[in-house]
């Protein structure tokens, strides 16, 4: 061949992207639960398009497109970084960072009740500032507390959406 000669661009065989596959068998088996889940629904009596109908189509379509990704994924289709990221995708993640986030949100998760939202929302705000890099632990507490107590009054007052006032109950 020539050097005129257009050559077809090479396909990359040697990786196989297991993370779309993982991604796509999660889309299935929310969809599939979304569907099952919409046959419990105790509808009465409804118009022909009743309640039921919604989960089906969302259930539905959520498994659709979960094939539809596995197959544009056997076919070799590779989603392309944006051109604008800085991100390089070459180093490899920080685990710990994201080991101190999970535990952080992890421990939220089980003193939110107990404690209150103003309390663990404002534990939160700085676990993940500690966790993301920052040493000015008062500062991100007393930036914490502001945002829990700011946005717990927002959603009582402002929105009518009680969330759990802990130990601060009567206080709040």
């Amino acid at each position: 061949m020539d050097a005129t000669t257009e050559q077809p661009p090479e396909v990359r065989l040697d990786r196989v992207d297991r993370g779309q596959y993982v991604f796509a068998a999660v889309l299935a088996a929310v969809g599939i639960y979304t569907v099952i889940d919409a046959r419990g629904l105790n509808v009465g009596y409804a118009d022909p398009v009743g309640p039921r109908v919604f989960p089906y189509v969302i259930g539905t379509a959520m498994v659709v497109l979960a094939v539809l990704l596995a197959l544009a994924t056997a076919r070799g289709d590779v989603a392309e970084g944006e051109e604008g990221e800085d991100v390089d995708l070459a180093t490899p993640p920080d685990w710990v960072t994201v080991g101190k986030l999970a535990g952080v949100m992890g421990l939220n998760l089980l003193l939110v009740n107990l404690l209150g939202w103003a309390i663990t929302g404002a534990l939160l705000f700085a676990g993940c500032a500690w966790a993301l890099g920052s040493r000015t632990l008062l500062r991100d507490v007393l930036v914490g507390v502001v945002l829990s107590v700011g946005s717990w009054y927002a959603f009582y007052v402002g929105l009518d959406v009680p969330l759990p006032p802990g130990v601060l109950d009567g206080i709040l």
